[in-house]
């Protein structure tokens, strides 16, 4: 079961940490420094069991503009708000922060306590409260929130108010478990005889005890040695509950708030992202080009420099595609949501989600082709946001894409299969395109290319063919190592390439050299002249033939390296070549000597074909290395 979370938020001293004591029984300000000052200024938690007998924790978040980057790591994994605003004061300026900050991530769900009922006398006052926070509620995610006048030091309104979240949460949907548990840390601690432990709010998968994790940015492995929430021992920890980690294999000092816990091997680090930004409308200036900001997700913060994308300046009440420099690396996937502040004065300029948290490379401005692709990924279909993640790199595989797209397994198996039937998508190995299995192309994790893409990579093959095949017209193909540096890819994605294109007609393989179908050696006439007087020469002495140089003398090199590649010559040795039908005449006589006296020498070769030392020994030797024969002392025998 998925365990609910609810936030506070509202302006200091309006009585947030006062109401959640009064619900929980629990003080959330646990920092003698909070408790001396009656302020809170970290994250307090504490929980509760609703009427309807559900278990919710609460993250208490601090008021003070002192302490808001505080409170921005507390809010990102509730499910509902429950907003603050004291009835003897109203609406004041965190009051309108933390509404804004609410609504640009995202916090769709909330009820309104008006706290402190007991300090107020005059009705009248109370209306225009009343009044003034509808306004400021309407066009925000908490425009229909309800509104409970609660009082702690009397209990008026408590009850009323509990049963406001009961139904707020009951309606609520709950949290996906992708399998990709991710928790960002918003404590870190120790405690004797148990270690280091981290707390945050786990979405996106749920954690076992025992669990291999890694904590990025850094790196670093370690096991769930326990796990805890509201202070009760589990086995499992589901999305959305708060949950303590007791990390074994780290020590305090490597972690901190922001880092994130998950398990390995999936997630990577960026520093740079597109995002969409929405920029508030309170902002007295423009957000220019360029422009230094902080920047919050999770319990993460780090300076980023602003480039906009489509636009020389974001106005106030504006928004528009932003690639975001981060100066430290962060863990973040595709829809997340974020803030931005300004760093001097400190104050909530605005925010929005990820769209894509690795695009891989420094966009162009005002490109057409750019926004569309960012629109797609914002708003697209599964299948869509698929595709555009293959298209900023390709060829990939599998996992490696389902992985940056950001869509749950299932998700994207659907959508694997729906772009794979209407041929949009290609596996490289096309034999693989015939089992319509997601399991089984994920666990065989193939490259994967779009039609597009295909067609690209199909006219770069074809040309560098064509390119080969002009400047060297007389050698059959272009070798296979050459065309893999040209076109830049690894030996396996070569492979999978070449063999999707002679399935389509498109090459010839031959082994160690690729070439067009059309391709053909063709000699001119006086090169097919040359090639007549060196065949005649070849013929005139089979077994003591012409020289590679004397050959090259006759006909050049590029027409002799041509009759061998055509198998019209055979190279023996660096020095030694006879006509096809000459070595394949002497091959037999050879095999059958054997055959009938065991073994054969180097002279009986010689003195067989009436040649030379030379000759007979570059044949054997050639024969040795296509294993047609072995040595034995001084002979050789059939292999």
């Amino acid at each position: 079961m998925s365990l609910r979370v609810i936030g506070t938020a509202g302006h200091v001293d309006h009585g947030k940490s006062r109401l959640v004591e009064a619900l929980t029984g629990i003080d959330p300000d646990r920092l003698k420094e909070e408790q001396e000052r009656e302020m809170t200024i970290d994250l307090g938690f504490a929980w509760l069991t609703l009427p309807s007998g559900e278990p919710v924790g609460i993250v208490d978040v601090p008021g003070h503009r002192d302490f808001i980057e505080n409170m921005l790591a507390g809010v990102g994994g509730i499910d509902a708000a429950l907003f603050v605003v004291a009835a003897d004061e109203g609406v004041m300026p965190q009051t309108r922060e933390h509404l804004a900050i609410l609504d640009l991530l995202g916090v769709r769900n909330g009820v309104v306590a008006l706290t402190k009922m007991d300090l107020v006398e005059d009705e009248e006052w109370l209306e225009l409260v009343q009044i003034d926070l509808a306004e400021l509620l309407e066009d925000t995610a908490l425009a229909d929130a309800p509104m409970v006048p609660v009082s702690v030091r009397t209990g008026q309104g408590l009850q009323t108010l509990l049963e406001e979240l009961d139904r707020l949460l009951e309606n609520a949907p709950l949290r996906s478990d992708l399998g990709r548990p991710r928790l960002p840390i918003d404590r870190v601690f120790t405690i004797a005889g148990f270690g280091t432990v981290v707390t945050g709010t786990l979405i996106d998968g749920s954690l076992q005890v025992g669990q291999e994790v890694e904590v990025l940015p850094q790196g670093l492995k370690a096991r769930v040695r326990g796990l805890q929430t509201h202070k009760e021992k589990i086995e499992r920890a589901v999305p959305g509950s708060r949950v303590a980690i007791n990390l074994a294999g780290v020590s305090t000092d490597e972690v901190q708030r922001g880092d994130m816990v998950t398990i390995p091997g999936w997630l990577k680090p960026t520093t740079l992202i597109d995002v969409h930004l929405r920029y508030l409308e309170s902002i007295p200036r423009p957000l220019r080009h360029n422009a230094p900001l902080k920047f919050f997700s999770g319990s993460a913060e780090v300076m980023a420099r602003v480039r906009l994308l489509d636009s020389e300046a974001i106005p106030p009440g504006g928004e528009g595609w932003v690639q975001l420099r981060l100066a430290e690396p962060l863990a973040l996937v595709r829809g997340d949501r974020f803030i931005v502040r300004q760093p001097s004065p400190a104050v909530t300029v605005g925010g929005g989600q990820v769209i894509d948290p690795h695009p891989g490379r420094r966009h162009r401005r005002f490109r057409s082709e750019v926004m569309a692709r960012l629109a797609t990924l914002a708003r697209g279909s599964p299948a869509e946001i698929l595709l555009q993640s293959l298209e900023t790199s390709q060829p990939c595989q599998l996992r490696a894409l389902i992985e940056r797209s950001g869509l749950a397994m299932e998700e994207a198996g659907r959508a694997l299969l729906e772009l794979l039937d209407s041929q949009q998508v290609l596996i490289l190995d096309s034999r693989m395109e015939k089992i319509p299995d997601t399991q089984y192309l994920v666990a065989s994790n193939p490259y994967l290319i779009s039609a597009g893409g295909w067609e690209k990579l199909s006219d770069q093959l074809t040309m560098a063919l064509r390119g080969y095949h002009q400047q060297h017209p007389l050698r059959q193909g272009m070798p296979r190592e050459e065309l893999k540096s040209q076109l830049g890819l690894s030996t396996k994605i070569l492979n999978e390439v070449v063999s999707r294109a002679v399935s389509e007609g498109k090459l010839v393989d031959e082994e160690a050299t690729l070439r067009l179908p059309a391709h053909v050696v063709k000699f001119s006439a006086d090169q097919e002249r040359q090639v007549q007087n060196l065949l005649a020469a070849f013929r005139q002495d089979p077994y003591t033939t012409p020289s590679v140089a004397d050959s090259e003398a006759m006909v050049g090199t590029e027409v002799l390296n041509a009759l061998i590649q055509q198998g019209r010559l055979v190279q023996v040795s660096e020095d030694v070549l006879f006509l096809k039908e000459t070595y394949e005449e002497m091959v037999k006589r050879i095999i059958e000597h054997i055959k009938d006296q065991d073994a054969i020498t180097v002279a009986q070769v010689r003195d067989m074909f009436a040649a030379s030392r030379k000759y007979a020994l570059a044949l054997m030797e050639y024969l040795d290395e296509r294993r047609v024969t072995k040595r034995v002392g001084d002979g050789r025998v059939l292999r």
